[in-house]
């Protein structure tokens, strides 16, 4: 019996030398098939914003030159040049239109960050009554599409009194519930008895909330930072705004868009000048979104 036990032991010490490296289940061939399908994947999403980079480069005649070409001939900053001409020679100087965009994709992203923050907490973790009902409203109302509430917010916003005014494009987004299912489904996730730790050290909520909740889903808030700050910026706020010192930049490329032929390389130029904040704010957001998630484990 002695003998049998100790066999698979000496065993072990024989083989306990020699550490064998795990392999992968994957082939190298199915592994350069995935590496090359990313590739593929990469270069698709990378296409729009390098064909909008070449565009706004290319003179009047290569951007109409048939057959087309994808690649810049003779780049030229000839475009840009126009698009400063046309923006000068405008009622309204351009510094307005890009304060416009800038007020309000900043103002209407913290401020919808807070509410959809402060909305998700009694829900993720406070009891109270109808609080089923309540989150399965919010998911609900995620199915409507801004075309079906498009008509009953104008007739809110027109009785409220805030037609060409910022409020007018800021508070319909405020009223979006995506975010507060997305914090929601981040807050969760929080331990339950982090927050009674907290409650029995005398932690209100408003300190909780700040401390301890929302630097715990700081990916969520994050993320979430990216799709609002995007869409705020690239709204024109045509349904409700018609005074030209309140217009939005994307109007701009609208109304030069609209001079013709002869101001398709403007427009190109204005196209990509619309967008460098975004990719910025999300190469930022994303980086901390990776570094945040990696740190605290939230999936």
């Amino acid at each position: 019996m002695i003998h049998s036990a100790e066999t698979p032991a000496l065993g072990r010490k024989k083989h306990f030398g020699r550490y064998k490296k795990p392999s992968l289940s994957r082939s190298k061939g199915g592994t350069i098939a995935i590496f090359i399908f990313l590739i593929m994947v990469s270069v698709f999403m990378v296409m729009p914003m390098v064909y909008t980079i070449v565009q706004s480069l290319k003179p009047i005649n290569e951007i109409f030159l048939y057959p087309p070409r994808f690649f810049v001939q003779q780049p030229t900053l000839d475009n840009f040049t126009m698009m400063i001409q046309l923006v000068q020679d405008m009622w309204v100087p351009f510094e307005r239109y890009l304060f416009n965009s800038l007020f309000v994709a900043i103002v209407g992203t913290g401020l919808y960050i807070v509410v959809a923050s402060m909305a998700a907490y009694p829900l993720s973790k406070l009891k109270f009554r109808y609080a089923a009902l309540y989150y399965q409203i919010i998911v609900w109302a995620i199915l409507f599409r801004p075309e079906v509430t498009r008509i009953p917010q104008y007739v809110i916003i027109a009785k409220l009194g805030l037609i060409n005014t910022y409020l007018s494009i800021i508070l319909p987004v405020l009223a979006t519930s995506f975010g507060v299912f997305l914090m929601r489904q981040f807050m969760i996730t929080v331990p339950d008895e982090i927050i009674e730790a907290a409650k029995i050290d005398g932690v209100g909520h408003f300190t909780m909330f700040t401390r301890i909740i929302m630097p715990m889903v700081k990916p969520a808030w994050l993320t979430l930072i990216i799709f609002t700050f995007q869409q705020l910026w690239n709204t024109t706020g045509g349904q409700y705004i018609y005074d030209e010192t309140v217009k939005m930049l994307p109007t701009v490329l609208q109304q030069i868009s609209s001079g013709g032929i002869a101001r398709s390389g403007a427009g190109a130029a204005v196209a990509l000048i619309l967008m460098i904040p975004p990719i910025t704010v999300f190469i930022i957001s994303q980086s901390s979104v990776m570094e945040t998630m990696a740190q605290s484990g939230i999936k």
